[in-house]
């Protein structure tokens, strides 16, 4: 959602050398507040990063995190919870992140009680029944039956092009339970070759298939997923700012020194200001901070 008019841009300066003696210079709840991540849930081009970015959190580094980043965190689990409630979609995603802080609270407790302030726990455990209670109250509104065409109206070719155009795996296989002529379409070699070809380069994809010569497309892209990863692609992501050492949000922009200082603007010369905008993935951005 645009900023209104004289609001100030959401940004972190942050410090850039990774050593032990300064990491903890940069404080993750703090760049969460900064950055306005509890608003920018509510953004669609935003939320699928903010999700993988609590997924990472939720899946690996929790027990990592102060006590009041996990109040941040547990925050924004309930703001996306809201935004999928009123949308209606991701509640798989949703599903899986509270599956993961549900396993992560029953393994931080010892002979029934909490490892840690039992008064932050409280707080996290009212987030989660609060979080909890959302979830299950959730209901997806059905199709008008009467509206014509109905899915199973359409013709083998467009229901094709929508898997085609899934980038998750997970989608593809839960479409394929969701009804038997989408099964058929999902074991099409040309849906995972084009999977296959959307997230990994011709030359990751010919050493596998150069080492497992027998293989078909499926399990191509899943040994490709094993060795490689799977591609990234947010519509929105946080950048790095090279000259201010600043973190914001692409679409907003941030307070730059290069538009503030003349001095500073002619030491860039010729220089494309675009170059000076660094994209920071989820799993990168995690890594200025001492986790």
């Amino acid at each position: 959602m645009p900023l209104e008019k004289d609001a100030v841009q959401p940004h972190c300066h942050i410090t850039l050398k990774c050593t032990r003696e300064i990491a903890g210079f940069n404080g993750l709840s703090d760049a969460l507040k900064r950055l306005d991540f509890l608003s920018a849930v509510h953004d669609c081009r935003r939320f699928n990063y903010i999700v993988r970015l609590l997924d990472l959190l939720v899946s690996h580094q929790m027990g990592g995190l102060s006590g009041c980043a996990q109040r941040v965190l547990f925050n924004m689990l309930e703001e996306v919870a809201l935004e999928v409630s009123l949308s209606q979609q991701q509640t798989g995603r949703l599903r899986r992140l509270i599956e993961r802080v549900r396993a992560f609270s029953a393994g931080c407790c010892w002979g029934g009680r909490p490892l840690g302030s039992v008064i932050l726990w409280e707080k996290h455990k009212a987030a989660l029944d609060r979080i909890l209670h959302i979830a299950s109250s959730i209901t997806i509104t059905q199709p008008d039956e009467t509206q014509q065409p109905q899915w199973e109206d359409l013709p083998a070719e467009c229901r094709r092009e929508v898997l085609l155009r899934l980038s998750d795996p997970r989608d593809i296989e839960a479409s394929s339970e969701a009804c038997e002529n989408l099964a058929v379409l999902a074991q099409e070699q040309r849906i995972w070759r084009e999977l296959a070809q959307y997230h990994f380069t011709p030359q990751q994809i010919a050493t596998v298939q150069q080492n497992n010569p027998d293989k078909d497309w499926k399990s191509v892209f899943h040994i490709a997923r094993r060795s490689f990863g799977l591609r990234e692609e947010y519509a929105e992501m946080i950048q790095l700012c090279r000259n201010c050492r600043c973190l914001f949000w692409r679409s907003l922009g941030h307070p730059c020194i290069a538009d503030q200082d003349p001095a500073f603007q002619e030491k860039l010369g010729n220089v494309d200001r675009a170059s000076l905008h660094v994209p920071i993935p989820p799993q990168t951005f995690l890594k200025f901070f001492s986790l």
